[in-house]
């Protein structure tokens, strides 16, 4: 797909602020620093509509990125690593969970893991709680650029055993430095938005 247009439209954080069209959407999740920011820069060529951060644990927000006017990407706060309180990764659990069990604009979640290592107890818990709730799921292994060629195999395969990979979710390889993985990327959500026009 070739991106002429994309722009934040507003960063929520309860559902009254979400937009109330009918666009589709594909929610992106993962822990706080797997490159959710770095993967949605790269999908669209910009270097920095999405902002990265050193820092884990910086969106705090849902941030809804509008592409080519046709669907939009939301991009979900991190779990896992970010330094907040109890109470405040409660805040962001809730706000998640209601958006991924209500939002009916949404076509599918990427859940986004890091390719170099197994994937964690968090990414594991919401990919099962994705299938629970008969989310269509695609996962993305990020920072392919980081392991060598000869552990790709390897490290796919543990990715899908430690998740239990349904047959129908698929895996994508991803690296937002040589955007390896971008144009199948692309062709998966361009099939999706074939066929479910909003």
């Amino acid at each position: 797909m070739k991106v002429n247009k994309a722009e934040i439209i507003i960063s929520a954080v309860e559902e009254a602020q979400y937009p109330s069209d009918e666009l589709l959407e594909f929610a992106l999740i993962g822990r706080s620093n797997v490159g959710k920011s770095s993967f949605i820069n790269a999908m669209i060529n910009r270097k920095a509509l999405a902002r990265t951060s050193s820092q884990p644990g910086k969106t705090q927000t849902m941030n809804f990125y509008l592409i080519n006017e046709m669907f939009r990407f939301v991009d979900l706060p991190g779990y896992g690593y970010a330094k907040v309180s109890q109470k405040e990764r409660e805040k962001w659990g809730q706000m998640i969970e209601k958006y991924l069990s209500i939002r009916e604009n949404l076509q599918c979640v990427l859940l986004l893991v890091d390719f170099r290592h197994p994937p964690t107890r968090d990414d594991i818990a919401m990919y099962q709680w994705l299938k629970h709730f008969q989310i269509k799921t695609a996962v993305i292994a990020t920072k392919l650029d980081k392991v060598k060629r000869s552990q790709h195999q390897k490290n796919k395969k543990m990715i899908k055993e430690d998740l239990q990979l349904n047959k129908g979710d698929a895996l994508f390889t991803f690296s937002a430095q040589d955007k390896t993985g971008k144009e199948e990327i692309w062709q998966f959500l361009e099939d999706i938005l074939k066929t479910n026009p909003a």
